[in-house]
């Protein structure tokens, strides 16, 4: 017993929402000095804050394992149960949760606190109602005091998540099914804040501040919030009723469903209990559990677990042996071998470890170094290897000061997903915990703050992590606001197409198309196309009425290849185009969104895009237009006609071959109006040099990619003559020559000079430099005059001497790479009327 053991003790018992931390805070502020010992880091970070307002930062005191503010003039103490001073003199010590000496993990901390920790002037024992036996047996001049619940607790029965109530906790035992459940709350009702044991007190704090503000209104949490964490519940409902103890899988027991559930209903408002999924089953409570918890009645305690709390640590043995000691109280049952006695029986039995271990100061600092949590739960095997290289150090003066850098430098990233964040905040704990051991390190002050700093990164990091993970604020805005009706959304459209719904963004207006922002699911996604689909219509109006009054400038033709060519109004497609019988009309085709619009709408939108249509065909396919004029003129020759309709059709460029016969039967003055219409009749080809240009070429493209319902072909870059060619079909206006496709217009410029230098019965000799000019590979120009109907005869020099070519005719049928008048034309059949 300690020597303050004859000052007054009082036990303060009963369920939760009995105010007994409140008080216990109270008291401590009405002392000189005082120390609380709380079962959780976070209700310790959280209750500092509170004394911290009251008597101010400088004479308040944080202590835990990762983490120890103690300015040099604290007064006030809070801390975790394992990190008590306990040789510190205080007026005022309390407890609480002291039931929790009943926990085979942690349960011989807290009765160690129970019958060894005190006040010089008042010691407080806070807990369950179940703990008043072991009170009586083992404290007997204790005064115990009774508090009843502020508000009511009820059982709900059985709900499914869609019919949780607003201002829910789910709770569940195993961080797998956390995310599995907060997953499902995000698609079904926005998103849920999520607490757990493992996270830090910033990352805590963030996701609890998100559920009392109201920006979600669920929480899905481990049996952590069990533990005296105060948050605005109105319902707890039971993921599960059974947990894995660190043992073994087990049902909960009634007091701790009680602790749980209890967390329902804050001060005078009443709450509600729970489970998720059916009324029977294991998954259920059974009536008299519903009863228990409802009445607070539980089953009392029988005992609780012992352990030496001040062993002897004159050697290494005596410690064991200390550690191994059977309790004299029958009130009291040794502790199951617990993680730091694990680790120190496997360091015992280490040599090098027993050799260094031969004073009480070095057994001190072994059972120190054991004491290092861990925090990533990675077993007694594996943690004891790390326990013993801090260790080795420790027993030689410091832990290095390199190593201890480069090992918190590998944690410092704050990329990765919310189990990577997760992982790295549970091994800078172990450090940080290193950091506040007083004599560990050489400069432990510098390393705290470092290794606080980073934990404070992670923890922002994660926070964000899990909100972006779990939490849907536009779904959440959206569903808080559907009780008042979709029609009385507040939505608002930014300069820049930005949509909102109560100022949180939910997706784009593109042109007339709304496009939810990326990550929102499919089901997301319908309820905000269905929100914006109801008060976008004004907007979309307006916009039909901009477009109308649009200058040519604002509308484009889009022709990506392999796509179909779209036009598009200030850099957004609106519509498509559709074949008619005529190449240069094609029918407009509304996209999806304009379609849906208002009818007076869509006219407007019709009637622009057509006279920009008929505007651009007009100044860019001029002279094909003329010619699709003359082919349908009746007063027209008949057999110009029949050569300017399938040259029309085929968008001004056609094989020759097909075409001779009607070519042949032309009279002087017809070729002269060909020639005054800018067409040119090639030894190859038919064409008209100026839909050649760039712009001309692209348009006879996409015109014809419509009418042959195919997507756009890839075109030449601008102003290219010869392009490589790696099998395929060559560009518009292109022909092909094996490796590489020439021009039309310039492959008739060789034809002309070829035709040119030719002598009755001699072969030609081409100038060289004829194709090198274009950039023609000696295998395409061979290619080319194949095709003009010359065959390659042997040199006259013979060796390097340029080839010589003979004339034999130019071939009868359509060579490849050129666009053919389309046999099913109805005009094609004209030129078989011809002689």
């Amino acid at each position: 017993m300690s020597r303050f053991a004859s000052s007054p003790v009082a036990a303060i018992l009963g369920p939760t929402n009995t105010g007994k931390t409140h008080l216990a805070v109270e008291r401590m502020c009405a002392h000189s000095s005082g120390m609380i010992g709380f079962p959780l880091r976070l209700l310790a970070r959280e209750v500092y804050d509170r004394v911290v307002a009251i008597k101010g930062a400088e004479q308040v005191a944080l202590i835990t394992g990762e983490e120890r503010i103690v300015p040099p003039g604290a007064r006030w103490f809070l801390c975790t149960a394992e990190s008590m001073p306990l040789d510190r003199d205080v007026a005022f010590v309390a407890l609480d949760e002291a039931q929790l000496g009943a926990d085979p993990e942690r349960g011989h901390v807290f009765t160690d606190r129970l019958l060894r920790a005190r006040g010089r002037e008042e010691t407080l024992i806070l807990g369950s109602e179940a703990l008043r036996p072991m009170i009586r047996a083992l404290l007997p001049d204790t005064e115990i005091v009774g508090r009843p619940r502020f508000s009511t607790l009820s059982y709900a029965g059985a709900k499914k998540l869609t019919r949780l109530p607003r201002r829910s906790a789910i709770v569940a035992f195993s961080a797998e099914e956390v995310y599995a459940v907060a997953e499902t709350i995000r698609r079904l009702r926005g998103g849920a804040a999520v607490v757990m044991g493992a996270l830090s007190p910033r990352t805590r704090n963030a996701q609890v501040a998100m559920f009392q503000a109201g920006e979600v209104d669920y929480l899905v949490a481990t049996d952590a919030i069990g533990m005296g964490l105060n948050m605005d519940v109105a319902h707890v409902a039971f993921a599960s009723l059974r947990k894995y103890d660190g043992r073994r899988a087990r049902r909960l027991t009634i007091a701790e469903m009680a602790q749980i559930a209890g967390r329902a209903g804050r001060h005078q408002r009443d709450g509600t209990f729970g489970t998720l999924g059916a009324e029977d089953g294991p998954g259920a409570f059974a009536p008299e559990e519903i009863e228990a918890i409802e009445a607070h009645v539980f089953p009392p305690l029988e005992s609780l677990y012992w352990r030496d709390g001040a062993p002897d640590l004159s050697s290494l043995d005596a410690l064991l042996a200390a550690l191994d000691a059977r309790p004299t109280a029958p009130q009291l049952r040794a502790a199951p071998e617990a993680v730091d006695l694990a680790v120190l029986r496997r360091l015992a039995g280490e040599d090098w470890v027993r050799a260094r271990v031969r004073t009480p100061a070095m057994v001190r600092r072994l059972w120190a170094a054991c004491g290092l949590p861990d925090f990533r739960k990675t077993g007694a095997e594996h943690h004891a290897r790390f326990v013993g290289r801090i260790f080795a150090h420790l027993s030689e003066g410091h832990v290095p000061h390199q190593w201890f850098a480069d090992e918190i430098a590998r944690l410092d990233r704050v990329a990765g997903d919310v189990d990577a964040l997760a992982d790295r905040i549970a091994a800078i704990r172990s450090w940080a915990y290193i950091a506040h051991r007083p004599d560990w390190l050489a400069d432990p002050l510098h390393w705290a703050e470092r290794t606080r700093a980073i934990e404070e990164r992670l923890s922002d990091a994660l926070h964000a992590a899990l909100t972006q993970r779990f939490v849907d604020r536009r779904t959440s805005v959206l569903l808080r606001e559907i009780g008042a009706g979709l029609a009385e959304l507040p939505v608002g459209i930014g300069d820049d197409g930005e949509v909102r719904v109560d100022d949180e963004p939910i997706g784009r207006l593109d042109g007339f198309t709304f496009t939810p922002l990326p990550g929102a699911r499919h089901a997301d996604a319908r309820r905000l196309i269905a929100a914006a689909d109801r008060r976008l219509a004004g907007e979309r109006a307006r916009r039909a009425r901009a477009l109308a009054d649009s200058p040519d400038a604002d509308f484009a033709l889009a022709t990506e290849a392999g796509a179909a060519p779209l036009l598009c109004w200030q850099g957004r497609p609106v519509a498509g185009l559709a074949a008619t019988r005529e190449l240069l009309r094609p029918r407009l085709v509304l996209d999806r969104a304009a379609a849906a619009l208002d009818p007076a709408s869509r006219d407007l939108i019709l009637a622009r895009l057509d006279r920009w249509l008929d505007g651009q065909t007009a100044r860019h396919l001029g002279p094909l237009r003329r010619i699709a004029a003359a082919a349908t003129d009746m007063a027209t020759p008949a057999g110009l006609r029949a050569l300017l309709a399938p040259l029309a059709e085929a968008g001004g460029l056609c094989a020759r071959a097909p075409l001779d016969p009607v070519i042949a039967a032309l009279d002087r003055g017809a070729r002269s109006r060909l020639r005054a219409a800018g067409v040119t009749i090639g030894a190859l080809d038919l064409f008209v040099a100026p839909l050649l240009k760039p712009e001309a070429a692209r348009w006879c493209a996409a015109l014809l990619a419509v009418r042959q319902q195919a997507p756009m072909p890839a075109l030449a870059p601008p102003g290219a003559v010869v392009i490589a060619l790696s099998g395929g079909t060559p560009p518009p206006g292109f022909r092909a020559l094996g490796p590489q496709a020439l021009r039309v217009d310039m492959a008739e410029r060789i034809a002309r000079t070829v035709h040119d230098a030719r002598r009755p019965g001699a072969p030609v000799v081409p100038d060289p430099a004829l194709g090198v000019s274009l950039g023609l590979v000696p295998a395409a120009f061979a290619r080319l005059m194949t095709q003009l109907g010359f065959r390659p005869v042997a040199a006259a020099g013979g060796g390097e001497s340029p080839p010589a070519w003979r004339w034999q005719g130019r071939p009868r049928r359509a060579a490849a790479g050129t666009r053919a008048a389309r046999p099913d034309s109805p005009f094609a059949a004209l030129a078989g009327l011809l002689p």
